[in-house]
């Protein structure tokens, strides 16, 4: 049997390339996507390029639907060899943290951060099973500390506390889940893909899907001792 990987919110954009370039390789993937539409029609698109894509209908969020898709993927394929926690929501940009609303903050980190602890936790024992395994976390360079607190750095004039908090706390999140799964042979790694051209910022970023989704393939690519670190296109980033 080939090689696995469930990838979330993976029906457009960052996620989607990853699938396609990861599919043209010779992964299985599992297109985790909530809207089965918009699912149906990035598998459809994936197919034609002869790649095996399956969607699998998960919402990060709803605990219920997360273990639905596990248990989808344990009855037909018994394991997980890559897990890519990709989904994730901008919440509201260009705002002053004192006025972004603790509702909007709060919506950002339960996709951003608890849910991408809820996939991680309920999909570890197919991980597991794989013998060796590799955690993928798509954070962002808006999550780096040391970048975001340098005045000359552009990352220091954005205003999205939410959001680039969410991203901070996924880079913890990382670090915490490698500490404990080193001994199970399973790599947990952080991925900045780059300010990329994308929905999330009306496609105005420099970078195209396919540098971006080169840079998370890496780490796949990686042996499992290579684990706890934030990465950008192949290189440690400053967390």
């Amino acid at each position: 049997m080939s090689k696995n990987v469930v990838i979330t919110g993976a029906n457009k954009s960052i996620g989607y390339e990853t699938a396609r370039q990861l599919g043209q390789s010779g992964y299985r993937i599992w297109l985790g996507c909530r809207n089965e539409e918009r699912g149906r029609a990035a598998v459809a698109a994936l197919a034609a390029d002869n790649i095996d894509a399956r969607l699998v209908i998960m919402d990060v969020t709803q605990p219920d639907s997360v273990r639905a898709a596990a248990e989808r993927i344990r009855e037909e394929d018994g394991r997980l060899d890559v897990l890519i926690n990709n989904a994730g929501i901008p919440g509201a940009q260009l705002v002053a943290p004192s006025t972004q609303s603790i509702d909007d903050i709060r919506s950002v980190y339960e996709t951003n951060v608890f849910g991408a602890i809820q996939v991680t936790q309920t999909f570890l024992p197919l991980l597991r099973a794989a013998g060796e395994a590799r955690i993928v976390m798509v954070s962002s360079g808006l999550g780096s500390l040391n970048w975001v607190s340098d005045l000359d750095h552009p990352y220091s004039a954005v205003e999205a506390v939410g959001y680039t908090s969410s991203k901070s706390a996924l880079n913890a999140v990382t670090v915490a889940f490698a500490k404990e799964l080193a001994k199970y042979a399973i790599s947990v790694n952080a991925v900045d893909p780059g300010y990329t051209a994308t929905d999330f910022n009306g496609h105005t970023g420099y970078r195209t899907v396919e540098q971006a989704a080169s840079g998370i393939v890496w780490l796949t690519e990686q042996a499992v001792s290579v684990t706890g670190g934030f990465w950008f296109d192949g290189q440690r980033a400053p967390w």
